[in-house]
C-alpha cells in the first residue's frame, strides 16, 4: 500500500514573486533612508572637536618601543581597536577575536588610504604575539601593558573601581552587562574561555578610537564602545541580511580554530 508524500511547509509568510518585489521595493525606501542617516552620522563624527593629546604614551610593538605618534607610521590618521586581552587572560576574548578576523583583509587598503589600523591590548607583547600566530593574523598589534592608555580611553578599569561600582563605560556609569549582579551567564562563559574569572575578564572592555596627527601633534577624534563596535564586526552585517538574521540566544561564536573542537 502506497503512502502519500507530505511536504513540510515553512511557518514564515510566503508570497508570489510579484508580492515579494512590491515588499522589497518598499523596504528599499527604508534602506536608502538608513544609508542617508549613516552618511549624516559619519559627517557628524568628522565634525567632532579634536582633543590634543599631550600625555606621552608608550607601547611595545614587534619593532620595539613606540610612541602614539609612531603608530601612525607616516599616515595622518590612526584607528585603534581596543582588543580585550587583559594581562591575566590566557587567551584573547572570542568576541574581539571574531571582530579581528576581519582586519587582515582591510589593513592594507586602509594603509594605502592614509589610515593605520592597530589593535591595542594590556596583555604582554609576548602573549599577543603568540596568540596572533595561533590565529594567523598579520595586522599590527601593540601592548599597552606598562601605561595608562587603556585606562585613559575608558576600556580598562581597576579592581578598586570595580569594587566601588565607579566604572564609567560607554559614556555612562553602570548599566552594562559586565557590571550586572549576578553576573550574566555569557560573561561567565567568556571569562572561562579566556582562562580567567568574570571580575578579571570584565576589567577590560571592547571599543575603538580614532586619532589624527598634524604637525607632529596627535589628537583624539572619536571613540565608540559596546554595541558601537557592531559596525566593524564583519559577520553581523552578513547575518543581518540572512533569512533568520542574528538568531542569537546567547554566546554562540567561538575562536575560528575552535569550532571543530565542539
Amino acid at each position: 500500500m502506497g503512502t502519500k508524500e507530505t511536504k513540510a511547509m515553512t511557518k514564515h509568510k510566503t508570497g508570489t514573486r510579484e508580492e515579494w518585489l512590491a515588499a522589497r521595493l518598499e523596504l528599499l525606501k527604508a534602506e536608502k533612508e538608513y544609508s542617508r542617516q549613516g552618511d549624516e552620522l559619519a559627517r557628524r563624527r568628522q565634525e567632532l572637536p579634536w582633543v590634543r593629546i599631550d600625555k606621552q604614551y608608550r607601547f611595545e610593538t614587534d619593532e620595539g618601543s613606540a610612541s602614539l605618534a609612531d603608530l601612525f607610521r607616516g599616515r595622518s590618521q590612526l584607528l585603534v581597536y581596543h582588543f580585550m586581552f587583559g594581562p591575566d587572560y590566557k587567551a584573547g576574548c572570542p568576541s574581539c577575536s571574531a571582530i579581528a578576523d576581519g582586519f587582515n583583509g582591510i589593513v592594507v587598503h586602509l594603509a594605502n588610504h592614509d589610515v593605520m589600523l592597530w589593535a591595542v591590548s594590556r596583555a604582554s607583547l609576548a602573549k599577543l604575539q603568540a596568540y596572533k600566530r595561533r590565529m594567523g593574523w598579520t595586522f599590527p598589534w601593540a601592548s599597552s601593558h606598562s601605561g595608562d592608555f587603556n585606562f585613559d580611553f575608558d576600556v580598562s578599569f581597576t579592581e578598586d573601581q570595580q569594587r566601588k561600582g565607579s566604572i564609567e563605560y560607554n559614556y555612562e556609569r553602570g548599566g552594562h552587562a559586565m557590571d550586572a549582579t549576578p553576573v550574566p551567564e555569557p560573561v561567565t562563559q567568556l571569562a572561562v574561555v579566556c582562562g580567567t574569572d568574570a571580575p578579571t575578564y570584565s576589567r577590560d572592555r571592547p571599543g575603538m578610537s580614532a586619532f589624527a596627527l598634524e604637525d607632529g601633534v596627535a589628537y583624539h577624534t572619536y571613540s565608540t564602545y559596546s554595541r558601537g563596535v557592531d559596525a566593524i564586526w564583519s559577520m553581523y552585517p552578513w547575518l543581518d541580511r540572512a533569512p533568520k538574521g542574528r538568531n542569537e540566544t546567547g554566546f554562540w561564536w567561538q575562536r575560528h580554530d575552535e569550532y571543530d573542537k565542539r
